[in-house]
């Protein structure tokens, strides 16, 4: 299995995004359960300007209990998405209807959010 279907339109959404996030000081990371190998060669294969990280042995998922579904004998991760500030996760996308158009939503909630942060009067 290449991946969860929606997979590839979402990292392509990011990859194509990057700049506006690396812009306002935010770094993406991808997870996946699959192999080291595998994910080194998606993101080449796909560009990619930020790494795919390995969880194939499940530990990472399993510390924070991730959502997965079973495919074939393989376990997968469901999509989501974490928002990481100071080691504290604040925000979590989960589920996500629209893979190819998930990245942009994100990018939108981070701009409102710093936006907000930046100016508490707005609140």
């Amino acid at each position: 299995m290449q991946g969860a279907h929606g997979s590839t339109p979402e990292l392509e959404g990011f990859r194509d995004l990057a700049e506006l996030f690396a812009a306002r000081g935010i770094r993406i990371f991808g997870l996946s359960s699959q192999t080291t190998d595998y994910q080194r060669e998606m993101a080449e294969r796909l560009r990619l300007p930020f790494p795919i990280l390995s969880d194939a042995e499940g530990q990472f998922a399993a510390a924070l209990a991730l959502p997965s579904f079973p495919a074939g004998d393989q376990s997968y991760l469901k999509r989501l998405i974490l928002l990481i500030e100071g080691g504290r996760i604040e925000h979590v996308f989960y589920p996500i209807a629209d893979a190819a158009r998930h990245a942009a939503e994100v990018l939108n909630f981070v701009i409102a959010r710093l936006d907000l942060t930046s100016n508490p009067s707005a609140l």
